[in-house]
């Protein structure tokens, strides 16, 4: 049964040119030699192994648990060695349906749709299927600040985790941050605090996981390519991170929200103490904006006034996740001088609006988080120059019709940075000067700095996933980086 390991070719970056568009089809299967022989049946059967799945599997191991491995795809160097360290049994490129059915019980990665095949037939076998967050509950000591939105979630969830790090809580970072929740309560000893970012798929495979001090930060159309395109089915998904709150627990929420706003009406009473924040000067809010742009907390018996301009972060958007974090920190007993110099202090995430240098004039930012129209949204918004946009990768059922109006009065022109213009064509066509295409990062920008006049700005807020031409959008934006960067040296090399 065992085979030896096909020789993996690896593909071209699509940093540099000519990218082809099945860069990423799974590798040759192969089943580790780390053990002689596989078991007839595991207990349980973990589906990827990213940080996600690696951790649920050491969960497990740690817990006397057999446990089986399978990757589709091609498992990362690092993943695999640790896999084999631990002598726990994998396969990568293919699923031994048969072996996967005879467990009892399966974590499923947050990326494997339910239209997968293999999903078909564990669904079709009725056994049972959790998240990693889900399976890490189970062995949670410590109280969960659990973050969830379509958009806002991580730098809410990274500001979070600052201010309560300078308060000296010493909190866990786990979800779609940081090293994976299993990973983290594997030992005895675990913080005291974890603060998760959540995503819908995590969400969906959630049961009996609590979280003490649930933000959402806003639900906008997201990933409806895996919900039937249906808005209201990933809406719920997302209020999921309520199920199983109590009387001692709190719901934060953007009372602006449409959606959240309904769902709370048609829920009342609510179990939890339920803490909104607005943008607007509001009585029974635990958050508002004042009309002199002050940024105000009052609920309990608290009471803590922010002028926004001395926020880290700025923008309509950074507004509202400052608010967020603010009132879980006071919530958990952060000191209002603690939380002012964090609010001041703290550094934003990579690839969210991050300034990533001047070339000829022009400033570039990295936006490469911005995966839905939402955020592309927000990002825009920020613009106080013209600017090229860089638009497009792999469509989750967009709309682009939200940002249509100011694409066309502040754009000088866009570079749609995918294998599959027609949708953006057929979207952009007439609506701006320039129009181009480009099947990698280096012929993207090379297309911007074309349109682009001095005291322009080239946004890269893509709109989309990055999976057609990059493994991710952190590979994304560590491309426009390094590509910005490069040009950069070369200038100033001739200077």
């Amino acid at each position: 049964m065992w085979q030896k390991i096909a020789k993996i070719v690896v593909p071209k970056d699509p940093c540099e040119g000519g990218a082809e568009t099945d860069v990423f089809s799974p590798p040759s299967a192969c089943i580790n030699e780390s053990n002689i022989m596989i078991e007839e049946k595991y207990k349980a059967v973990v589906l990827g192994a990213g940080e996600s799945g690696v951790g649920a599997a050491l969960l497990y191991q740690s817990r006397g648990i057999s446990v089986f491995v399978s990757d589709y795809g091609h498992i990362a160097p690092k993943y695999k060695a640790e896999l084999e360290e631990q002598g726990i049994p994998y396969e990568e490129g293919t699923h031994s349906t048969e072996l996967i059915l005879r467990a009892e019980e399966i974590v499923k990665s947050p990326g494997i749709p339910e239209k997968a095949p293999i999903m078909q037939a564990i669904r079709g076998a009725g056994i049972p299927v959790i998240s990693e967050i889900e399976l890490a509950g189970r062995y949670l000591k410590g109280k969960v600040i659990g973050i969830t939105g379509s958009n806002g979630k991580t730098t809410t969830t990274m500001w979070l985790h600052h201010i309560l790090s300078e308060a000296g809580m010493k909190p866990g970072l786990a979800g779609n941050v940081g090293f994976s929740l299993a990973r983290q309560v594997i030992p005895e000893d675990q913080p005291e605090y974890f603060v998760v970012e959540l995503s819908s798929f995590q969400l969906d495979d959630m049961y009996r996981f609590r979280v003490h001090i649930a933000l959402l930060m806003n639900i906008t159309p997201d990933h409806l390519d895996r919900y039937h395109y249906n808005f209201e089915e990933y809406a719920l998904a997302k209020m999921r991170i309520l199920q199983n709150q109590t009387a001692e627990d709190a719901f934060i929420y953007w009372g602006e929200d449409e959606f959240i706003s309904r769902y709370v009406m048609a829920h009342q009473p609510m179990p939890m103490q339920t803490l909104p924040f607005l943008t607007y000067p509001q009585v029974g809010s635990a958050a508002d904006k004042s009309d002199d742009n002050v940024m105000r907390l009052h609920f309990d018996d608290h009471q803590f006034e922010f002028p926004i301009d001395q926020l880290a972060l700025q923008g309509p958007h950074n507004l509202q996740n400052a608010m967020a974090a603010s009132i879980a920190a006071l919530r958990l007993g952060v000191s209002t001088e603690v939380l002012a110099k964090a609010l001041k202090d703290f550094v934003n995430v990579p690839h969210r609006l991050e300034k990533v240098g001047v070339l000829d004039g022009v400033r570039y930012i990295n936006d490469s988080k911005a995966t839905n129209v939402s955020s592309t949204y927000y990002a825009l918004r920020t613009m106080t120059t013209p600017y090229v946009l860089i638009l497009g990768g792999e469509d989750k059922g967009n709309d682009y019709m939200d940002i249509t109006d100011l694409i066309t009065s502040g754009a000088r022109g866009l570079v749609f940075l995918t294998t599959d213009v027609l949708k953006l064509y057929k979207s952009f066509h007439g609506k701006v000067p320039q129009i181009a295409s480009a099947l990698s990062m280096e012929e993207a920008i090379e297309h911007a700095r074309q349109m682009a006049q001095p005291g322009d700005t080239v946004l890269l807020s893509p709109a989309c996933a990055s999976f057609d031409l990059f493994q991710s959008y952190i590979h994304r934006g560590d491309c426009f980086r390094e590509v910005v960067q490069s040009l950069i040296q070369d200038e100033e090399k001739h200077v």
